[in-house]
């Protein structure tokens, strides 16, 4: 399994539905990049100038919401995660 490091988490990506309401197929060039995961891996914090380790807020199975264009997308054993840094998650799913 990956493993983040510093203030990173890794995120499996919730694919997009490919339908709309009304049962249109959509062309996977006309989804909107997907905004929202769960939590499978994360790293032991980032640092504060002063040395003090800061905790992650975040923990592994929670579902977030993140910034659309952050992260690094990766492919690994057959399925899509994102690598970003915790600051680019903008909310918990509860």
């Amino acid at each position: 399994m990956l493993e983040p490091i510093g203030d990173r988490v890794i995120v499996k990506v919730k694919e997009e539905e490919e339908k709309t309401v009304g049962g249109i197929v959509l062309a996977s060039n006309a989804k909107e990049k997907p905004t929202e995961g769960e939590v499978v891996a994360v790293g032991n914090g980032a640092y504060a100038d002063n040395g003090e380790k800061l905790p992650m807020t975040v923990k592994k199975g929670d579902v977030v919401l993140y910034d659309k264009y952050s992260g690094t997308n990766v492919k690994y054993e057959g399925e899509k995660y994102l690598v970003l840094r915790e600051k680019d998650i903008l909310a918990i799913v509860k």
